[in-house]
């Protein structure tokens, strides 16, 4: 497939938010004719959407968050896997969905990358209604363990005396992994070599014996074999150093400045969903992430609780979106 969706114009930038910001029962949205809120909202069972198989990373956050859910709501909250096409196959489902309140998809910040390279059937600016960012985690710059490099500037001035001879991995084309490694190049000024793999878990192998020699992926994900020292950390992308891994400096603290790069995660609704019931569900969203059980695993998990309105979740988007479309064009990226 070819094309993307067209860029947008917010030039506000937003960072990585570190505590649950307070409920604001606002959106821009407005209900389509013949969807208004429903006396009593929810009276059924309400699907959310998962548009990735069962265990990985987002099916395990719908999974905490469906039972809590459904316990604020009063209702039963299903997970639906719909694996396929990057995640695509559920957004459709999602998008083409009656804009009643009863059906959600929990998404990523890589969708918005997918949609920026591969044509999709749906606008994330016009065919959704952003109900809440839930939560954002850091990446991790990780060189395999006989690199010879112990620090960022290391690195960078590695590459740039071999250039085009440095190799990174990433799960795949047009993932956040990728541009988010091609911004840390364009703003190094050094040429990097791309080498996608389908998935985290087949990336791992070939980083930890060298064969290639650097990632840019999730904290959380890589920590065990940080720990293991089968793989070397440089330094985190988030706006804070990570409980998980303390003694792993920011790329703020590396020199590397304006770098904040996260992994986030939100929930969408169907766009036309009456304003009444968004907001119904961003405030039971935002309660349950307070919940002390839900706060601990994520924390300890390496996550950070978002947990946004409306409003900030859609500006957020778009933020979003331009960003790494300018990576995009920069970096050359193209569907695959």
């Amino acid at each position: 497939m070819h094309g993307s969706v067209d860029e947008t114009r917010s030039r506000q930038e937003r960072r990585c938010r570190m505590a649950v910001p307070a409920f604001v029962a606002a959106s821009i949205f407005t209900a389509s004719a013949g969807a208004a809120a429903a006396p009593g909202y929810p009276t059924k069972p309400i699907r959310f959407v998962v548009p990735f198989a069962p265990g990985g990373g987002l099916d395990i956050l719908a999974r905490l968050f469906a039972p809590r859910l459904s316990e604020g709501l009063g209702q039963s909250v299903v997970v639906d896997n719909r694996p396929g096409a990057s995640g695509a196959i559920g957004l459709e489902l999602t998008a083409r969905a009656r804009p009643d309140g009863y059906t959600l998809i929990i998404m990523s910040a890589s969708h918005v990358a997918h949609a920026i390279v591969y044509k999709t059937s749906y606008d994330l600016f016009n065919d959704f209604a952003p109900v809440t960012q839930t939560t954002a985690s850091s990446y991790v710059l990780v060189v395999s363990p006989g690199f010879p490099v112990q620090t960022v500037a290391e690195l960078v001035a590695h590459a740039k005396a071999n250039p085009g001879k440095l190799n990174y991995v990433s799960a795949g084309n047009a993932t956040l992994q990728q541009l988010s490694t091609e911004l840390f190049a364009a703003i190094h000024g050094i040429k990097l070599v791309h080498v996608p793999y389908k998935g985290v878990g087949a990336m791992l192998p070939d980083l930890m014996s060298g064969r290639v020699q650097m990632a840019m992926s999730s904290a959380t994900a890589l920590a065990p074999q940080i720990r293991a020292k089968s793989v070397r950390p440089l330094a985190v992308t988030g706006a804070r150093r990570e409980p998980i891994l303390p003694d792993v400096p920011t790329m703020l603290e590396a020199g590397v400045a304006g770098f904040v790069v996260t992994q986030w995660h939100g929930i969408l609704a169907p766009a036309g969903t009456p304003r009444e019931i968004v907001a119904r569900l961003q405030a039971e969203l935002a309660k349950m992430l307070r919940q002390p059980e839900v706060a601990t695993r994520l924390t300890n998990d390496g996550t950070v609780i978002v947990g946004s309105s409306p409003r900030d979740f859609a500006a957020f988007l778009r933020t979003e979106h331009e960003r790494w479309a300018k990576v995009v064009r920069q970096a050359g990226i193209r569907a695959e």
